[in-house]
């Protein structure tokens, strides 16, 4: 089952980190996992902005919505951007292996990756109750458990002492960061180019 490895993420991380790291499963079974996930934020996106709406002031404030085409664009461009954003982070870790002592192949890395951003994309569903404060609150909740899922994750996904997984999973995080302000440095070149969000009012 694609999913069965969520639960036990939250229920017992560390012993669930060791179950994904005896079977290993393929790289396509973690492909499945993260194209999955990635619906989760992607489809709460665009039902959000079209038929929920979002009011970021007063309760007498006029509810914002996006026209379903311009939602459409924007939620397959999240979706497109959290999958390559993924890969990325598993790239940088594969990359940065060898200078930790860790010898992983592609598919350890990508596995390390798609686990640690699931709770992250999994706050996805927070879009259906679209009130800054409470997404706010849910996103700081999920990215620190990603980060600690990160932390965790790396001394035995990578099969390196922890002393030396918590400086690797620093470098990481410091990557996953950088990453994380060239999306949003490209998400605001893309609109200047009139890609950006259509109002319904």
């Amino acid at each position: 089952m694609i999913l069965n490895h969520i639960w036990g993420l939250y229920a017992h991380p560390k012993e669930e980190w060791h179950t994904i790291d005896h079977h290993h499963e393929s790289l396509s079974y973690s492909l499945v996992h993260l194209m999955f996930i990635a619906l989760i934020p992607a489809l709460s996106a665009y039902v959000s902005a079209t038929m929920i709406g979002w009011n970021f002031g007063s309760t007498t404030s006029t509810t914002i919505m996006l026209t379903t085409q311009s939602a459409l664009i924007m939620s397959l461009g999240m979706y497109v951007t959290l999958i390559a954003g993924v890969f990325a982070l598993a790239y940088l870790t594969f990359w940065m292996a060898k200078t930790f002592g860790a010898k992983p192949n592609f598919t350890q890395s990508m596995e390390l990756a798609a686990y640690t951003a699931t709770p992250l994309f999994m706050t996805g569903l927070a879009l259906f109750y679209p009130e800054p404060i409470f997404l706010m609150m849910v996103g700081l909740a999920g990215l620190t458990y990603s980060v600690y899922l990160l932390y965790s994750g790396v001394p035995i996904i990578m099969h390196i002492p922890e002393e030396r997984g918590f400086i690797y999973a620093s470098s990481v995080v410091t990557c996953g960061l950088v990453l994380l302000v060239c999306i949003m440095a490209g998400s605001v070149i893309v609109w200047s180019w009139g890609f950006g969000p259509i109002y319904t009012n």
